[in-house]
């Protein structure tokens, strides 16, 4: 792999990581939220969630760098008090993909949810278990493989990332130049296309590999839950 390639991939699963890591205590709140809770508004709260799915990347893009750019609503604040930048920044790309990959991981983690049997939380609580041990004795190994596939899902959507990012943060090599925005820029430089082709591939087998590895996972999480 030439070192543009290393460059590439390597920024793509440190955004890619800390998109998944930074959502999924949220994601894991969102869907209980959704499965478990019934309130005046819940249709709507769903599908704010669920909007990113639906918007054009590139308005997520500009709606995060109004808000969290260096003059925006929250970023001037952070910049003038904390001296924090996130606009152009790889903690930006972070930021990007994982509001737009986060709606995958609410759905894979509220479907999974859905589908756990109530009746062995009431059995843990009668036996004495409160909420808290409930959860994580109970409900949550239950719901483990759809937490997996929601991580899994969401980790392959950031490393495919690309209107969302390239609004909000550039393309700076070296700090916010990932897979997709490197494969555009050789796209856009006379000839590129054979390294292009490479980042392609690479881009592939990363996002099968995610793919193959979440599903064997469920699957032996699945056969161990019933055993």
């Amino acid at each position: 792999m030439t070192p543009l390639e290393i460059e590439a991939l390597g920024l793509s699963l440190l955004v890619s990581g800390w998109a998944v890591a930074g959502s999924l205590p949220l994601g894991l709140a969102c869907a209980w939220l959704l499965a478990r809770c019934d309130f005046p508004g819940k249709a709507v709260v769903d599908g704010l969630i669920h909007l990113p799915l639906v918007l054009p990347p590139v308005v997520v893009g500009y709606v995060l760098l109004v808000v969290l750019g260096r003059r925006g609503v929250v970023g001037s604040w952070l910049f003038d008090w904390f001296g924090v930048t996130i606009a152009f920044t790889w903690k930006g790309a972070a930021i990007a993909s994982a509001v737009i990959a986060f709606p995958l991981m609410v759905r894979a983690i509220r479907l999974s949810l859905e589908g756990v049997d109530r009746g062995l939380e009431q059995a843990a609580r009668t036996l004495g278990c409160g909420p808290v041990r409930t959860f994580f004795s109970v409900t949550l190994p239950l719901m483990l493989p759809g937490v997996l596939t929601g991580v899994i899902l969401s980790f392959a959507r950031s490393l495919s990332e690309f209107g969302a990012t390239i609004t909000f943060v550039s393309n700076i090599p070296g700090e916010t130049r990932t897979l997709p925005i490197a494969l555009y820029a050789l796209t856009q430089t006379p000839g590129g296309d054979a390294a292009a082709l490479r980042l392609c591939v690479i881009s592939v087998v990363v996002a099968f590999a995610a793919l193959l590895a979440s599903e064997l996972l469920s699957r032996r999480l699945q056969a161990r839950l019933k055993a």
